[in-house]
Parts: structure tokens; C-alpha cells; sequence
């Protein structure tokens, strides 16, 4: 493993002794997954509960279901995300995505998305980059969370954290932060997923974008950049 290897998983480490596991979307279908993936879109995680709790009570969290639900209907369930009327038209592009694939209609009792399964990561990656309203971090949350494919996913507070700690310029792009986790860390679905949670978890709580809470932060014994 390079020194960078070892260093990341050193932040890791210190992360996760200090905030505990994350356990992200355990158990949760991958459709449920998939849509929270759009809808999180510029809102907080707790704005997207309610919105799928709205979907949950109306047992509409189904692909067929939701990818033929009157437009303003889906727009009034989705409210409680924000921007619910750009997010329900990016979540049909989605949907109608998925129902393109051979067998779709096979895995609807389930909400699991099996008939993805012989599509190549890197390929269905790219196909999901092509889905209007579907940029990189929402690609690689599908990939990561609803699939189990190993596709790292970064955000702003990467960003944020990492360039602090001297990793990246500010200016780093998603793609060039992306490749450096991916080259630098083993391939483990299960790494990327509690990294990534514990980079989210320590950014909101910590490494806030003005007055950070240094002192008290799971990485405060690591440099800064320029200390």
C-alpha cells in the first residue's frame, strides 16, 4: 500500500474510534436508496426522511408505481426535500432509466434492482452520468449505497476537510478526489461506505465551513496545511 493509502486510512481510523460506526442504509431496499440519492440533492438528511416517509405512507415506493404517478402528485409527496419540482422530474429521468434494462419489471415486489446486476461499474457509471439531473456524487451514492459497487463517493466536505489537511488545492474537481481515494485505498464496498459517512459526520460537526471546531475534531492530531 502507498504512504497515501496508509495516511487515509489513518483519518479513517481516528474517525471512527472517535464518532463510532455509521451504518449507513443498512438493510435498506435499493430503490429506497436510489431515490434518497436525488432527493438528498441540496437539502438535509432529515428533509429527505420526510419526504420518504411521505412516499412510504402512500405505498408508492415502488419503480412502476413511481415512474407513472401523476407529475403533481409526486411533486407534493417529494415537497419536504426542497426543490421538490426539479427533484420529481430528475427522479422520473432516473426511473426511467432503470425500467430501460432488460427484466426490471421483475424486481418490483422487491425494490431491489437485480436486473442491474450484469452492467459493468464503470459502464453503468457512465449511463447514470447521461441521466439528466444525475451528476457524480448522486451516481456514485447509487453505485456505493443501492448497488454495493465500489465507487467512492466525495462532496463538499471532502473537499473541505482534505484541502485543509493539505491533500487537495480548493479547486480540486470531484473527479481528480474521487481517483485519488479509489487509487489510494484498497477496493472494499465496506470502506467506502463507512469512510465516506464518517468524511460527512466529521465535516458537519467539525470542519465547519467558517470557525471550525479544531480542538475537538477526530483529525485535530493530524497537520493542517500550512501549521
Amino acid at each position: 500500500m502507498t504512504a497515501s493509502g496508509k495516511t487515509l486510512l489513518a483519518y479513517h481510523e481516528a474517525m471512527l474510534k472517535a464518532l463510532g460506526p455509521s451504518c449507513w442504509w443498512p438493510g435498506e431496499h435499493p430503490l429506497k436508496v436510489a431515490v434518497g440519492a436525488v432527493l438528498t440533492q441540496n437539502t438535509a438528511w432529515t428533509n429527505v426522511e420526510k419526504a420518504l416517509e411521505r412516499l412510504r405512507q402512500k405505498n408508492v415506493l415502488r419503480l412502476d408505481v413511481l415512474l407513472h404517478m401523476p407529475l403533481p402528485e409526486l411533486e407534493e409527496a417529494l415537497r419536504p426535500s426542497g426543490f421538490f419540482r426539479l427533484k420529481a422530474q430528475r427522479l422520473r429521468n432516473l426511473l426511467a432509466f432503470f425500467s430501460s434494462f432488460p427484466g426490471w419489471d421483475q424486481a418490483l415486489a422487491t425494490g431491489r434492482l437485480d436486473f442491474l446486476q450484469n452492467t459493468p461499474t464503470d459502464e453503468l457509471r457512465e449511463a447514470l452520468l447521461k441521466v439528466r439531473g444525475i451528476g457524480p456524487e448522486t451516481a456514485d451514492s447509487i453505485l456505493l449505497y443501492a448497488l454495493d459497487r465500489p465507487s467512492f463517493v466525495v462532496d463538499a466536505y471532502t473537499r473541505r476537510i482534505y484541502s485543509r489537511h493539505g491533500f487537495f488545492p480548493d479547486d480540486v474537481s470531484y473527479g481528480e478526489m474521487r481517483s485519488f481515494f479509489m487509487q489510494a485505498l484498497p477496493v472494499d464496498v465496506s470502506l467506502y461506505n463507512e469512510y465516506h459517512a464518517l468524511i460527512v459526520r466529521t465535516g458537519n460537526r467539525f470542519c465547519k465551513k467558517r470557525n471550525p471546531l479544531c480542538a475537538g475534531c477526530p483529525l485535530g492530531a493530524f497537520p493542517v496545511s500550512g501549521s
